[in-house]
């Protein structure tokens, strides 16, 4: 009797959860992919929580619709993305996915600074035009519609070389792995020697002082839709002049003129930020371990170990904020200046000390930001443009403020004669950041650093 009264009670619960919950489930009946011409449906759909036959809470699905939009813009395949629902009478919904694709093909001529940056070359340089490097660049951003890219580089002026490099489509069916295969080639003729009170010093001369050879390889996995590990090896050889030897002996260690190793890198992204291209939300973790000398005949023997997280924070309104933390160690101390790097490389910077370079073996960083949005919007160029690639305009607008601490720890101050190392480094100040077509963004800074400098410092920037 009790059996099955509670036999009967399951049964009522379940016919009353259906009676009240019924019309809030759908289905979706089929997703629909226009705008890809060229990309495969396969790469869209693996960007996609959303598939066919799925039963979704009908209150869920527009936001599972929005995040997944994100996703399939953030595989810089499109300059436009939208996806939407249509429901049906039968509790059955068709998903629409609209894309524009980018302009995948691009072979153009190229001109740019061999400078750090643009602040370095206009303050530091004297924004001599011989310092550029000039040629052509070549690039398939998606050569057989699977998200392979193809990419050839070469280029003369201030520093010669050339590359070539190729990312397979995935190698799995589960569309998770794929393989990065390339060779870099670069010669010098002036070049930097060695940092003394925390700035570069160079060497010029009309004979070759520096010779490169990169040849890599890099497997990468994507497990999930946000976490990202790669596997790279490659063997490096570096060959300097003997002046350079002689300037500095610690730049490959003990005056040796010839650098050889295999290198082995691991890294780990774990990516949940709604834009890479400029995140207003979400968070980042990273890790990388570096080994430098991989048997007793390498070169070098180091090991780099550095990690990284930043966060994007919605405000009220059109206010946002996010900040980054920042650190790496490496082994052993002594280490050839080649390979000492602290703060100023890369994005790696207090900002207000962008002309400074601070080596050291092991640094930390915090960076903020606080920021409001002033333009959000796309501009309809049909009218003047009929390159579809190009006859829509989005551009934002950000007014930021920003406030940065560092600390480099430097075992050897008196190789550079350094004075910015082994101290707190402060900077901030207020700039403008415009983000526009083909994930460029522009940057406009006011930065006062903790040596009491102001100055104004841009910088451009774009994300493939």
């Amino acid at each position: 009797m009790i059996q099955r009264l509670i036999f009967f009670v399951f049964l009522f619960l379940q016919i009353a959860y259906f009676e009240c919950f019924a019309d809030e489930v759908v289905m979706i009946r089929q997703v629909k992919v226009v705008g890809n011409i060229r990309t495969k449906e396969k790469i869209i759909f693996r960007e996609m929580f959303v598939k066919v036959n799925d039963t979704l809470q009908k209150e869920q699905l527009a936001k599972l619709l929005e995040a997944d939009r994100k996703k399939i813009f953030n595989t810089n395949l499109f300059i436009t993305v939208k996806v939407t629902s249509q429901e049906l009478d039968n509790q059955q919904v068709d998903v629409l996915v609209e894309v524009k694709e980018r302009l995948f093909f691009v072979f153009l001529p190229v001109f740019y600074l061999a400078d750090r940056n643009i602040n370095e070359w206009w303050y530091e340089r004297n924004h001599d035009l011989r310092r550029t490097i000039y040629g052509v660049f070549g690039k398939h951003a998606n050569l057989t519609g699977n998200n392979d890219q193809l990419k050839i580089r070469a280029e003369v002026g201030f520093i010669p070389n050339f590359e070539i490099a190729y990312s397979t489509p995935y190698l799995d069916k589960s569309l998770k792995t794929t393989l990065l295969m390339g060779a870099f080639y670069g010669i010098n003729k002036t070049m930097v020697y060695r940092t003394w009170q925390d700035k570069f010093q160079f060497v010029e001369s009309e004979k070759r002082q520096r010779e490169r050879l990169n040849l890599y390889l890099v497997l990468s996995r994507r497990t999930g839709f946000f976490q990202n590990q790669s596997l790279e090896i490659s063997y490096n050889q570096t060959q300097i002049g003997d002046t350079v030897a002689l300037l500095n002996p610690n730049y490959f260690l003990n005056g040796r003129t010839q650098q050889k190793y295999f290198l082995l890198n691991y890294s780990y992204i774990y990516d949940r930020r709604d834009n890479r291209q400029y995140a207003l939300k979400g968070y980042r973790v990273g890790f990388q371990a570096t080994k430098y000398g991989l048997t007793a005949r390498n070169d070098i023997n180091q090991l780099n170990l550095s990690a990284s997280f930043s966060q994007y924070l919605p405000l009220s309104g059109n206010f946002y904020g996010n900040y980054s933390l920042r650190g790496k160690v490496s082994f052993p101390q002594k280490q050839p200046f080649l390979q000492t790097q602290g703060l100023g490389y890369r994005n790696d910077l207090v900002r207000g000390y962008e002309l400074y370079v601070i080596d050291g073996q092991s640094y930390g960083l915090i960076k903020t930001n606080l920021k409001y949005r002033a333009l959000d919007h796309i501009f309809d160029l049909s009218k003047f443009l009929k390159i579809k690639q190009f006859n829509v305009l989005p551009v934002a607008a950000y007014v930021n403020t920003f406030l940065d601490v560092g600390y480099v720890k430097n075992n050897f101050p008196a190789l550079n004669n350094t004075k910015l190392a082994n101290k707190w480094l402060v900077g901030g100040g207020i700039g403008l950041d415009v983000v526009t077509w083909y994930n460029v963004v522009g940057r406009l800074n006011y930065s006062l650093n903790g040596s009491g400098e102001k100055r104004l410092f841009f910088n451009l920037s774009r994300e493939f």
